[in-house]
């Protein structure tokens, strides 16, 4: 993918950064592998607001990505390489030679015409998903389990990728895109490189329309509102918050205070928090 800077010829337009999709080669889903998505506008089952500032937007069609690769020891060919508005990087349509057709998530450097597999047999190389007991350490690997069977957790946005460090015993050390080293067992599966769409982090969006799009309603400032509505509002002019530190709406505690439950069982796995 290569970044645009549109010309100003409208202030929408005029700190405009987009991506040109030069890299998508294939326009229109695979009917097979989509479902209907409704729309939740952040509600929960109960029909309660549970994530704020969400609402609108314009439609999206999900398509179904095989995260479990669990389809093993059967060459597939990349068909195409294709955009998804439900995330950040770009997601490859492969065919195997069953003629079965599944979406995975693209690597940098997978093209159309290529081969990709998975399983324990399977060569190293990019897009190829294997247990992390049969890939080398120092590797780059990304779409990684957390448990075996469940499907890949780790590093599945633009650009995120995982390190494998060392294996020991039964455990595989893994440092992840937020510096956090952690321990997975060697029988989870792991899918070769680094994924694709890098540069998306670089996109200005330029106008507020444009997160509108998105469903991301505007988000207001406690400081902004009446004392009744949150507990930075009131004051004459630009009085601050009038706290020690700042509270969230129902006035509890927004920074210093940890949101991590404490005493989990997947502590005993993390060898090193993430930075900071």
């Amino acid at each position: 993918m290569t970044l645009q800077q549109k010309r100003p010829t409208s202030p929408g337009t005029r700190f405009q950064i987009v991506d040109n999709y030069d890299d998508i080669t294939k326009f229109s889903p695979e009917k097979s592998l989509c479902v209907k998505l409704a729309k939740k506008s952040g509600r929960g089952f109960k029909g309660r607001i549970s994530s704020r500032h969400r609402g609108g937007g314009a439609k999206r069609i999900y398509r179904l990505i095989d995260f479990k690769r669990n389809k093993e020891n059967i060459s597939a060919v990349v068909m195409g390489i294709e955009y998804d508005p439900n995330r950040n990087v770009r997601i490859a349509l492969v065919e195997y030679k069953d003629k079965e057709k599944r979406y995975i998530l693209a690597p940098l450097g997978l093209k159309v015409g290529d081969n990709v597999e998975s399983g324990s047999e399977a060569e190293v190389k990019v897009g190829n998903s294997l247990p992390l007991k049969n890939i080398p350490v120092g590797s780059v690997i990304h779409n990684v389990e957390l448990k075996p069977g469940r499907g890949g957790q780790f590093a599945r946005s633009a650009g995120a990728q995982i390190n494998l460090l060392a294996k020991e015993g039964d455990y595989a050390i893994l440092r992840l895109p937020s510096g956090e080293q952690r321990m997975v067992h060697i029988t989870c599966k792991a899918t070769i490189g680094q994924l694709g769409n890098i540069d998306h982090k670089n996109i200005s969006r330029g106008k507020a329309g444009k997160t509108r799009h998105m469903g991301r309603r505007p988000y207001v400032r406690g400081a902004a509102m009446n004392p009744c509505d949150h507990p930075h509002g009131g004051g004459e002019g630009r009085a601050g918050i009038g706290r020690s530190g700042p509270l969230s709406k129902w006035g509890k505690k927004t920074l210093g205070y940890k949101t991590r439950r404490g005493k989990r069982v997947s502590d005993r796995f993390i060898l090193r928090r993430r930075k900071g």
